[in-house]
């Protein structure tokens, strides 16, 4: 089984390039100027923009879920360390060189994982299924039934970056708690799981592309930043201070987000 874990590793390995530059929603990392002006970085919105009709330039990766890095079971990522402190182990494992650009986005997950939560935020890298659903059921209850919602493509084109029309009103999803998990680079499947205290609105939002893609995307509303880092991407784009503005944005089609189930 040893051996066919790395193999499937080294496999994902290949792709892990491919991930180095993709932005996070939720990026507590200082940022340069230059990246307001980033294409990937039009995923935000404000609460007001929220009406059919409305039109935004929105970017969506178009990314094939056979060919991404999969959840580990818990055995087999159990296996593997997963910390900074082992990172020069983990470079030579995964075949990767010092000073490379796999080396910059390990780093940059490690430094995710490892920082402390902002202040009224739950954190966890999940490495495995069975960890991300333990820390969920933490969160939202043991016993709780769950749901969960992510972006999908109904019909896509070649085009990340294109206008799109809000076509019908969009959904919210009434639940007061939620866990949402983030896609960070590295060689397999690793996701940052947070519950942010305070009021949080979750939408399904159908959307037209002037390209003719059709997408179902989910997205949220913060609708308390005050206790964000100033530095947070968010409050670049807007060129706004934290608790000034709530921060919306649509979750791009890898992440997940977990609610109790509305169904009985």
């Amino acid at each position: 089984m040893e051996f066919r874990l790395t193999l499937s590793i080294l496999l994902h390995a290949l792709l892990l390039f491919e991930f180095v530059s993709e932005s996070r929603a939720r990026d507590i990392a200082k940022t340069s100027p230059e990246e307001t002006i980033n294409p990937q970085l039009n995923i935000f919105f404000t609460p007001k923009d929220l009406k059919i009709g409305k039109i935004m330039p929105l970017f969506f990766a178009l990314k094939d879920p056979s060919t991404s890095p999969h959840l580990l079971s818990r055995e087999e990522a159990n296996l593997i360390p997963f910390s900074s402190s082992n990172l020069t182990y983990l470079l030579n494992f995964f075949s990767f060189s010092k000073d490379s650009p796999q080396e910059k986005a390990m780093e940059d997950t490690f430094f995710h994982c490892e920082i402390s939560a902002m202040n009224g935020e739950s954190k966890f890298c999940a490495t495995s299924l069975e960890s991300m659903l333990d820390f969920v059921q933490e969160i939202l209850g043991f016993h709780t039934k769950l749901d969960v919602y992510t972006t999908e493509f109904l019909k896509k084109s070649p085009v990340t970056l294109q206008n799109y029309t809000i076509l019908q009103k969009p959904k919210e999803i009434l639940e007061p708690k939620l866990v949402a998990c983030h896609t960070l680079p590295y060689p397999y499947a690793v996701f940052y799981c947070h519950m942010q205290k305070g009021e949080n609105k979750l939408f399904k939002i159908s959307l037209l592309g002037e390209n003719g893609d059709r997408i179902e995307a989910a997205a949220i509303c913060h609708m308390d930043t005050k206790e964000w880092n100033h530095d947070h991407v968010a409050f670049r784009v807007w060129k706004v201070l934290p608790g000034s503005s709530p921060v919306c944005h649509y979750f791009p089609v890898d992440n997940l987000v977990w609610v109790p189930s509305l169904s009985m």
